[in-house]
């Protein structure tokens, strides 16, 4: 009889750890191992899920009472072609391994999320958006090919133009396991920034500075404090510097919560009070600054454990993208409703999209203003407040972040994405998570 490749695993949770399901989870230390976990993985009755390091917020990268493929162990650089920046990696590999590897080398990832903490595999079936969303679009929007592994076993190699391919970016992991990807990364001459921070005390200031930014700064996204209904932020951007080196320097987080924070921590009146020193002390730090690339693109990966701020009950995010003709009203309504909720945390984060079409059928961006936000869970407070955020969301023509997503209703995911029908053709039946139950699919 062969032994089992999977085994019980309770330590397997979302993000903002409202979930922490039991998986039946496998740990492959080689690709050619794969396919001995896909066979194994035919006897769960929940299917299985590819899961990397569990950055996801909700539930698309659980698979409660499921198989679990954890990838993290398939981290190994494949190719790497130093004349055009083509990079090929197992889908393990972390952004930030890629960004050791490639900044010494003069290269830079094309689009990046806010953590560095992601794989590949997760960064493509999620097709994470960054700051330069208006210059260069989506990770997917990057890659050029993907190997694919179905549940049956059958290898596939994908590439732009794919049907396939076009279901799998973005494709929240239920068309097979992504086994390794190649992308493109950009040409930079330094590990260094050229950033401005720019005060801004009502939400229209957001819009015009941040369209005044994009011919000169590839890089833009604003803070902005959720419990001041008018809309006051902070607004930055930036793009690589010219000079200054690309020595490598590793990167450690200067913090760690050894455990939850106490509930009472995160209140109205200390995230009140946070945002009112946050905000002045931002407003005078104006003109432009030069320093490394990683202050910028991930501030929160300088506390370790970062998620468990929110203490024991755990956090939703809420990311919606709202099209431009509807963009500025809604945006106040959102943060209207926040404020006299109370709600919210010191982490907020307001940019817009550009134009730059998504590559996926599933693909969350598209062009308007997205604003994201972290809740502590309140239980049902915190549900209400998200359900009528869900109304503006909804009746605005917009739609929401199945990666930060732990709770939105079936219709409101179907609403939001026309190409549902379509993707549903090339998924894989046996690829399954708590998201792709809950949404029927």
């Amino acid at each position: 009889m062969t032994a089992s490749l999977f085994h019980a695993d309770t330590g397997l949770a979302s993000w903002g750890r409202v979930l922490r399901p039991v998986h039946h989870a496998g740990h492959p230390a080689q690709l050619a191992e794969l396919p001995a976990y896909l066979r194994q993985a035919a006897s769960f009755a929940h299917g299985v899920l590819g899961i990397g390091l569990g950055r996801s917020y909700g539930d698309s990268g659980l698979n409660p009472d499921g198989g679990a493929i954890v990838t993290k162990a398939l981290d190994r650089l494949i190719a790497f072609d130093p004349a055009t920046g083509r990079v090929r990696a197992q889908a393990g590999i972390t952004l930030s391994a890629l960004l050791e590897f490639l900044v010494p080398r003069g290269f830079f990832l094309p689009v990046t999320p806010g953590t560095r903490f992601v794989t590949l595999g997760g960064a493509i079936a999620n097709d994470v958006h960054g700051k330069n969303h208006h210059a260069a679009g989506t990770f997917g929007a990057w890659v050029r090919g993907i190997g694919l592994l179905r549940a049956d076993g059958t290898p596939h190699e994908l590439r732009p133009g794919d049907k396939l391919f076009e279901a799998t970016i973005g494709g929240l992991g239920l068309t097979g396991l992504i086994a390794w990807a190649e992308f493109q990364a950009i040409p930079i001459q330094s590990r260094l920034m050229e950033t401005e921070t720019i005060a801004f005390s009502k939400l229209d200031e957001f819009f015009d500075v941040s369209a005044e930014s994009e011919a000169d700064f590839p890089y833009g996204v604003a803070w902005i404090d959720c419990m001041a209904a008018q809309g006051r932020g902070l607004f930055s951007r930036a793009r690589h510097a010219q000079t200054g080196g690309l020595q490598a320097k590793r990167f450690a987080p200067k913090l760690n919560l050894p455990v939850p924070a106490p509930g009472f921590v995160l209140n109205r009146f200390s995230i009140t009070a946070f945002n009112d020193v946050y905000f002045r002390r931002g407003a005078r730090q104006t003109g432009m600054r030069i320093s490394d690339f990683g202050p910028f693109f991930y501030p929160l990966d300088a506390i370790g454990h970062a998620n468990l701020l929110y203490g024991k009950k755990g956090f939703y995010q809420y990311q919606s993208v709202i099209p431009p003709a509807s963009a500025r009203a809604a945006t106040a309504e959102m943060l209207r409703q926040i404020s006299s909720a109370g709600q919210g945390s010191f982490l907020a984060v307001l940019k817009n999209f550009g134009s730059v079409p998504s590559p996926g059928m599933l693909s969350f961006p598209q062009e308007g203003t997205s604003l994201a936000l972290d809740f502590p869970n309140l239980g049902p407070e915190t549900l209400n407040l998200l359900a009528r955020l869900d109304d503006v969301v909804r009746e605005s023509g917009g739609r929401l972040y199945p990666a930060k997503d732990g709770r939105m209703s079936e219709a409101m995911f179907r609403a939001g994405y026309p190409r549902l029908a379509e993707f549903a053709a090339h998924r894989d039946p046996a690829f399954a998570s708590a998201f792709s139950r809950r949404m029927g699919i």
